[in-house]
C-alpha cells in the first residue's frame, strides 16, 4: 500500500484495536484465474504470533479455498471511516487558491499465507466466536446453539474455513496530516457541518491526528 510517511501507523494495539472494529473484511487471494476478492467478516486473534492471525470462512461454492495458490501471500483490507475533502474548507484557499480536494481515510493491509480448513470442530469453533463477536451488544444474543443440531451441522459442510497468520501489517491514516493545522481544522469544520456517520468518526480520528501533532510540536 502507498503510504507516505505522513499517514503511516506503526501501533501495532491501535491497529488491533481498529480491525477488531471493522466488521467487514476484504479477502484477495492470486488463483490461476488471476486476482479474487471475497468480502466477509474476519475473527482477530491478537496473541497468535507477533502480528495476530485472522480467521474467517468462505462458500465451499466459492472457488477461491480450492484455486488459491498456497506459495503467494493473502492480503485482508480492512477499512475505516472515510470522507470527501473540499479544497473550499481550507483557510489556504484565500491564499493563491493553490489547493485541490482530496479525500481522508483509514485502511488497514494484513498480509500472510493462508490455509483452508475443513474439520468441523474448528469451523463449529470460528463461526460460534463469530457469531458471540457481532451478537453480544444484543439485548437477546442468538447463539449458534439456538438452532437446531442437524440444521448447523449441515451449514458447517457448506462452508471452508481458513487460517491467514500476518506476516506483514500496513496501517494508513490519511486525515489532512500533510497540511496545516489550520487546514486541518477548516475541514474538521466542514465535515461536522455535513453531519452523517462517517464525517463525524473521520472527525474523531482527525482531531485525535491534530492533538497528537500539536503535542509533538509543543
Amino acid at each position: 500500500m502507498y503510504t507516505p510517511k505522513a499517514f503511516a501507523v506503526d501501533d501495532l494495539k491501535a491497529l488491533h484495536a481498529q480491525m477488531q472494529g471493522i466488521t467487514l473484511a476484504t479477502l484477495v487471494t492470486m488463483t490461476p484465474n488471476g486476482l479474487l476478492a471475497t468480502h466477509l467478516p474476519l475473527l482477530l486473534d491478537e496473541d497468535a504470533g507477533p502480528w495476530g492471525t485472522l480467521l474467517g470462512h468462505v462458500s465451499r461454492a466459492n472457488a477461491q479455498w480450492r484455486e488459491s495458490a498456497s506459495d503467494v501471500e493473502a492480503l485482508a483490507i480492512f477499512t475505516g471511516p472515510d470522507a470527501y475533502v473540499s479544497p473550499s474548507w481550507y483557510p489556504a484557499k484565500k491564499q493563491g487558491g493553490r489547493v485541490v480536494p482530496t479525500w481522508n481515510y483509514v485502511a488497514i493491509h494484513a498480509y500472510g499465507p493462508i490455509a483452508f480448513f475443513e474439520d468441523p470442530e474448528r469451523l463449529r469453533s470460528v463461526v460460534t466466536r463469530l457469531t458471540e463477536k457481532h451478537e453480544r451488544s444484543r439485548p437477546v444474543p442468538w447463539r449458534v446453539s439456538d438452532a437446531p443440531v442437524e440444521y448447523v451441522e449441515a451449514q458447517l459442510k457448506a462452508i471452508v474455513g481458513f487460517s491467514l497468520p500476518i506476516r506483514r501489517l500496513e496501517g494508513k491514516h490519511k486525515l489532512n496530516q500533510n497540511r496545516s493545522l489550520e487546514d486541518m481544522q477548516g475541514v474538521v469544520e466542514g465535515l461536522l457541518a455535513l453531519g452523517g456517520e462517517k464525517n463525524l468518526e473521520t472527525v474523531r480520528l482527525m482531531e485525535q491526528a491534530a492533538a497528537a501533532r500539536r503535542a509533538k510540536e509543543g
